[in-house]
């Protein structure tokens, strides 16, 4: 349990720096969007990679080859599926959820909110680390793709364009 040979312990750290090195190349290769966490997607290629390095690093039953390959796989799907979500708008409805309103001219969206799962108070929270103690000083409060909270304050609001494609967005708002 605590020690089982030599052999395997060189096996770990010889597979593990190649390993290392394979995964910051397909990285490197497969660009910034692998790592962002744009979505939950994105979050869960990233945790799939981790979890793929953790697997080569400490099984013997599998080939440095073998986790190249799986390696190189989920980064290929990741940009496949980054590619078809940019290009058609279909593509991106199935792979990311869309961001939604739950504070619309200061008025808590309480459907969004059970739709949504989220509380009152967890929105109040966002709404108080902006510095803001009112809900009537916030046009909007919107549950991003990625599950943060974006808070638009009024005085901010200006035309509205950065909440275009939010679902129950205010339509107008009045200064």
């Amino acid at each position: 349990m605590w020690f089982d040979s030599w052999p395997e312990v060189l096996r770990v750290l010889l597979v593990g720096s190649a390993s290392y090195i394979t995964l910051v190349l397909v990285l490197r290769a497969s660009g910034k969007r692998t790592l962002s966490q744009l979505n939950a997607f994105d979050f869960i290629v990233t945790v799939a990679l981790g979890s793929t390095l953790a697997t080569i690093l400490l099984s013997s039953d599998v080939a440095w080859v073998e986790g190249l390959a799986a390696l190189a796989l989920l980064a290929a799907l990741q940009f496949l599926v980054a590619w078809i979500s940019a290009r058609w708008p279909g593509g991106r409805s199935f792979v990311t959820a869309k961001p939604v309103a739950l504070v619309c001219d200061g008025e808590l969206q309480h459907d969004q909110l059970r739709r949504n799962r989220l509380s009152a108070s967890e929105v109040r929270q966002a709404v108080r680390s902006t510095g803001s103690g009112d809900l009537s000083d916030v046009a909007a409060v919107v549950l991003e793709t990625n599950g943060t909270l974006s808070v638009i304050p009024t005085s901010k609001y200006g035309s509205g364009s950065a909440l275009e494609g939010v679902f129950n967005r205010p339509e107008r708002h009045e200064e």
